[in-house]
């Protein structure tokens, strides 16, 4: 299927390894202008390598309001314009509700979902100047339904909420939101591959009992559901949270 993403502007948040590094090359595949930003610089200059070198580099600390507001504006003083936002840094801390400190839950929220706020309430004016654009919210089956650490949860759960109501909010200037719930996802750099090595049998079982398709997805299988949000040919879904689990969410919507 053509997508007509060729020289469309692509930002991906945590695009350096993972998920957000898969979505990088799924939209290159397409032609499409990418850049992605990232705390690490080592993990960023890695994922070039591995890319190729049409990717663009910018250095920033997601937690951080300043260094936000820094990458979309270097990044529109160099690009000049922005089709595509995908907010998909974030990662998981803590355990336990009454285990956990207030403060991993102030950091949990700042990375998963403030960050996601914030970049796209800086870049909305751009896209509303041309009438057009598309953010795509990494979420979780866990901000769905019940499970995983609680602050994960939380924050992913608020993320899907902010979805929907920004989506209704900025639909009528051409711009569409919508977000991608992963279920359990394996890669290198990934918990699921952590755990998988410390206890095989124990998250061999966990795969036979809670995904029905029997095995863990894989990064590209969220980012192919990226590159086609992004496009036109999902052009009537808004503020949408797809579920891509294998089947592994209990929920029936």
């Amino acid at each position: 299927m053509e997508l007509d993403l060729k020289g469309k502007h692509v930002l991906v948040t945590g695009g350096s390894k993972g998920i957000g590094k898969a979505i990088a090359a799924a939209f290159l595949s397409e032609g499409a202008d990418v850049s992605i930003a990232a705390r690490n610089r080592e993990y960023m200059e890695r994922a070039k390598e591995e890319l190729g070198s049409g990717v663009s580099l910018y250095q920033a600390d997601l937690t951080n309001r300043d260094d936000r507001e820094k990458l979309i504006r270097t990044y529109m003083e160099d690009k000049g314009s922005i089709d595509v936002l995908i907010n998909n840094a974030g990662g998981s801390n803590g355990g336990k509700t009454a285990e956990t400190s207030m403060e991993l839950f102030y950091e949990a929220m700042e990375l998963n979902y403030f960050s996601a706020v914030h970049l796209s309430k800086l870049i909305i004016p751009y896209m509303k100047k041309v009438n057009s654009g598309s953010i795509i919210n990494i979420t979780s089956i866990f901000g769905r339904e019940s499970g995983g650490k609680v602050t994960y949860n939380n924050s992913k759960s608020a993320l899907i909420s902010f979805t929907k109501s920004l989506a209704d909010e900025v639909i009528s200037d051409g711009i569409r939101v919508n977000s991608i719930a992963p279920g359990s996802i394996l890669h290198e750099t990934g918990n699921w591959k952590r755990r998988l090595e410390e206890d095989p049998d124990g998250i061999k079982a966990f795969v036979k009992q809670e995904i029905p398709a029997g095995r863990f997805g894989t990064v590209e299988e969220v980012a192919n559901v990226a590159v086609f949000l992004a496009s036109e040919k999902a052009s009537w879904i808004v503020g949408a949270s797809i579920n891509v689990d294998g089947g592994q969410s209990r929920m029936n919507f």
